[in-house]
């Protein structure tokens, strides 16, 4: 399930009141999530904007006296009180943070945050959205050798379980992980079919992947056969 991070769009400020979602909620696309305490940002958008009005009316009478070397410095600390305004007056327009498209809130609960200062980086929200869902198997590594990309499936989940989804399978990861004491490989795959309305990010359920017709002795013995062959191989000299 992809997912999109909200940090904080400004070097430090703090929560408001005005908090407007939590995590469970769903979401459209630029709904106002939270609204950040601006004062402090307001304060210097007034500063910057004093300073370069005033090093503008200083840039001006130098101009006006033919001083240039003056008219150099005015100009370049003219630029600079500008750069910073306008950096000011963008943090000041960020203060609403909006979802970037519609889905549901899955993490992010500010109520306890209320008046408290955030820095840049810290996630506040994560919004997953509710149309495109991808399902990660794992699979054991005694059958990942049958798994291939483009296969079909179906998936039964938790809370959803008598609605099979149908999936195909996307990407294979070559890398292993440990599992329940077992090592499992990363498997993604993306529904094909209609979602259920009632399917939630995290979800977990069980998983079926199709690779093709067996006999009913090897469905039977195949895990079998494939540890009697390693234990062989590993005592014969």
């Amino acid at each position: 399930q992809p997912r999109q991070r909200l940090p904080l769009p400004c070097r430090s400020t703090s929560i408001s009141p005005q908090r407007r979602a939590r995590a469970g909620d769903i979401v459209a696309a630029g709904q106002v999530l939270a609204e950040l305490d601006d004062r402090d940002l307001r304060l210097e958008v007034d500063k910057w904007a004093s300073e370069r009005d005033q090093y503008e009316r200083r840039l001006r009478e130098a101009m006006a006296a033919h001083e240039m070397s003056n008219v150099q410095i005015y100009n370049a600390q003219f630029r600079q009180a500008d750069a910073q305004f306008k950096l000011a007056s963008e943090k000041v327009a960020r203060v609403r943070i909006t979802a970037p498209y519609a889905g549901v809130v899955v993490s992010g609960d500010l109520s306890q945050m209320i008046g408290s200062p955030v820095e840049t980086g810290k996630k506040l929200f994560e919004i997953a959205p509710l149309e495109q869902y991808r399902v990660v198997l794992q699979v054991d590594e005694r059958e990942i050798r049958l798994i291939e990309v483009g296969q079909k499936g179906h998936v039964v989940v938790s809370g959803v379980n008598d609605d099979p989804m149908p999936l195909a399978v996307t990407k294979i990861t070559p890398v292993a992980s440990a599992l329940d004491g077992k090592n499992t490989f990363r498997v993604e795959a993306a529904l094909s079919g209609a979602v259920s309305p009632r399917l939630r990010p995290g979800m977990e359920g069980v998983g079926k992947v199709s690779i093709g017709a067996r006999s009913l002795w090897w469905v039977i013995t195949h895990a079998f056969t494939d540890w009697l062959r390693l234990t062989l191989w590993n005592w014969l000299p």
